[in-house]
């Protein structure tokens, strides 16, 4: 990775992501954020430089979106959308303590943090967030914008739609449909398909409600 990275948004998860860039040995330019309570200040010793717009003025920088919301899932895609970025403007950041089958083929602006696995090749697809932790088998299909939350575990021939959302430690059954903009609960065991935009939670998961 040779150009410098810019992250989009300066909150927690770009800790996470600026962490992982330097595990990696990667430059971080800075971050961006519209908060402008946040403009001029640092995060681990990294400029906030300005808001998201600014994006266009460092057209030399690769970008990573560092912005999930389990009450919003749909929120990295609108920031995409905002931007309106060629995938080439994206980078792709795989933590080394990471695990990534041979042929696995990751998307543009995708993230996979420390001890993310990949058991076998297979398409993860654009700005897919992957926590510490999470794992993929086979066959599975994870949707552009998808997020995985520390330790969630996708079962074989899994399909994970755009912009869902699964919580921390969420186990999903082998042949289970998440739909887009589902939301699963944080330690859910999923044995069921999930519509879109509904929220399930609970041992076993059932719906808690439908999302906006």
């Amino acid at each position: 990775m040779t150009r410098p990275l810019l992250l989009v948004g300066a909150g927690g998860l770009a800790r996470e992501v600026l962490a992982a860039a330097r595990a990696l040995g990667a430059p971080v330019l800075g971050m961006l954020d519209d908060d402008a309570a946040r403009h001029g200040t640092t995060v681990d010793g990294v400029p906030v430089l300005g808001g998201l717009d600014l994006v266009h003025d460092h057209s030399d920088a690769a970008v990573l979106l560092c912005v999930a919301n389990p009450a919003r899932p749909s929120g990295r895609a609108a920031v995409a959308a905002r931007l309106g970025l060629p995938d080439e403007r994206y980078a792709t950041l795989v933590h080394p303590a990471a695990s990534v089958a041979h042929g696995v083929e990751l998307g543009a602006g995708t993230v996979l943090l420390a001890g993310a696995v990949i058991t076998a090749p297979q398409r993860v697809g654009r700005h897919v967030l992957a926590m510490p932790h999470v794992l993929m088998t086979h066959d599975d299909e994870v949707g552009d914008h998808a997020t995985l939350a520390g330790r969630a575990t996708l079962a074989g021939n899994v399909t994970v739609g755009e912009s869902a959302y699964l919580g921390a430690g969420a186990l999903v059954r082998q042949g289970v449909h998440i739909g887009t903009e589902a939301v699963v609960g944080m330690g859910a065991v999923v044995l069921a398909d999930v519509p879109a935009r509904q929220t399930w939670a609970g041992v076993p998961a059932r719906l808690l409600k439908e999302n906006p």
